[in-house]
């Protein structure tokens, strides 16, 4: 890491099921610095965090930057107005003053949100859904939620647990879920839903999202969670724009970077389920798996008081600091 003057930045934290990655945006939203640690790493994973949010400030200071503010991004529950992480299963994070705790160390003002809300921030600010008021954003991750926007907002709920349509049941009594239910949609088309079924069904153990999706020609095992991947993210779409009347719907995560592959069954399941009306316009996610981290340095511009004009975060720039398929 070369030290040089960087100005005034945002630190962005999103931490996921997998990994938790953290980077340094610069004020034109380009990215400066990232740093990526395994999520699990620690028996801690509230001191995992807290430990990379402190490495980021340093590794700023150290690039001749100054920190502005933080962004912090989870899945799960997430008590915006109050800086708290509910619950978010897959980070044993239970009632987490997460504002509290990364204050304290950094002795910044701190924003924290919800991952899939924070990358339709993103996408709507410089992305996919630059424009628009009304759209959807599902990044099909270790889990999958939705970011809904209307009127140019996403929406909480009155929980703050809108968008968990990871927990929507596609198969009826089908496979069990973490969550205690069965049939999910994030059992059959997340990445690591696919992968873990892929494994349960005789498939070659170790396989990740990337390599099923390479393997779907030629593995009939691959060919069989992949088409239910696809039929069963289709349905849900059909459910969620009969709902919301999305003007478009966006697709993230290491599942969408598959290409047509992925899309092209998932726009015909769209379309066999909605008979007597047009669907809306699905699109890849602009920002990909950076999506939510973009999205949470935003967050931190407006906890700053700084502007956040149109078109700030670059997509092509933002994806220079993307991990590998997942």
């Amino acid at each position: 890491m070369t030290r040089s003057s960087e100005g005034q930045c945002v630190l962005a934290v999103d931490v996921g099921g997998t990994t938790i990655k953290g980077a340094v945006f610069g004020e034109d939203g380009q990215f400066r610095h990232a740093l990526v640690v395994p999520s699990r790493a620690d028996d801690d994973p509230v001191e995992a965090v807290r430990s990379l949010c402190r490495q980021l400030r340093d590794d700023a200071l150290a690039l001749g930057a100054t920190p502005a503010a933080i962004g912090v991004v989870t899945p799960g529950l997430v008590d915006e107005t109050e800086g708290v992480v509910r619950y978010a299963a897959n980070l044993r994070f239970r009632n987490v003053p997460l504002r509290a705790f990364i204050g304290a160390d950094l002795g910044l003002p701190v924003a924290v949100g919800h991952d899939a809300r924070a990358a339709g921030i993103a996408e709507a600010v410089a992305g996919a859904a630059s424009g628009l008021d009304n759209f959807l954003l599902l990044p099909l991750g270790t889990g999958i939620a939705a970011a809904v926007v209307v009127h140019g907002a996403p929406v909480p709920g009155a929980t703050g647990s809108a968008g968990e349509v990871g927990h929507m049941p596609v198969y009826p009594g089908g496979e069990p879920c973490s969550c205690g239910q069965r049939g999910c949609l994030e059992v059959y088309a997340s990445a690591g839903g696919l992968a873990r079924r892929y494994a349960r069904l005789g498939g070659t153990p170790g396989l990740d999202s990337q390599a099923i999706a390479e393997a779907v020609a030629t593995d009939p095992v691959a060919r069989t969670v992949w088409d239910d991947a696809t039929q069963a993210l289709g349905t849900a779409l059909a459910t969620l724009t009969l709902t919301l009347d999305p003007a478009r719907i966006i697709l993230g995560g290491g599942l969408a970077d598959a290409g047509v592959l992925f899309f092209d069954p998932v726009r015909d399941a769209l379309h066999a389920a909605l008979a007597w009306r047009t669907p809306p316009p699905l699109l890849r996610s602009a920002f990909g798996a950076q999506a939510a981290q973009v999205g949470a340095a935003i967050m931190a511009r407006r906890k700053a008081d700084l502007p956040v004009p149109d078109g700030w975060g670059v997509p092509e720039l933002a994806r220079t600091g993307a991990g590998p398929y997942v």
